[in-house]
């Protein structure tokens, strides 16, 4: 009856990998126009030295693969949006909430306060919420792996 055992040792381990993968921020999100309800682009969200960053992993809006930020200034003037770094060095505070200064939307060509955290009621939900003066937005993200 050893069988039995290590199966069951086994399946538990699978379901307890799953449950805590499910339970990560970090990983890919799928962007959803909060305005169209329509999917826009998968970011990769990663932790580097204790800090969140997202970078554009995948564009999905039909006919917007190849955009570049034609709007941006500087340095990030007509590159692709594709790789672009938009999360950029958030901190994370109480409850699992992640804060910082640079949510930076590439089709605006601006950067938001910010503010992430998962939804409690469905870890498959990431809530972005940037912030210009008093006033915010908040996006619902789904994961996508």
């Amino acid at each position: 009856m050893i069988f039995p055992t290590k199966f069951s040792l086994v399946l538990v381990l699978i379901l307890t990998t799953s449950f805590a993968n499910s339970q990560s921020i970090f990983g890919k999100w799928k962007t959803i126009d909060d305005r169209t309800g329509n999917p826009k682009a998968i970011i990769d969200i990663f932790n580097k030295d204790g800090l969140m960053y997202g970078v554009v992993e995948k564009i999905v809006e039909p006919g917007k693969e190849n955009a570049k930020c034609v709007k941006c200034e500087g340095d990030l003037k007509d590159k692709p949006v594709l790789g672009m770094t938009i999360i950029d060095g958030l901190e994370k505070h109480e409850d699992g909430v992640w804060k910082g200064k640079t949510l930076f939307d590439p089709e605006q060509a601006m950067t938001f306060r910010c503010k992430i955290w998962l939804n409690p009621d469905n870890s498959d939900e990431l809530k972005v919420r940037g912030y210009l003066a008093f006033i915010y937005r908040t996006q619902t993200w789904v994961r996508a792996d």
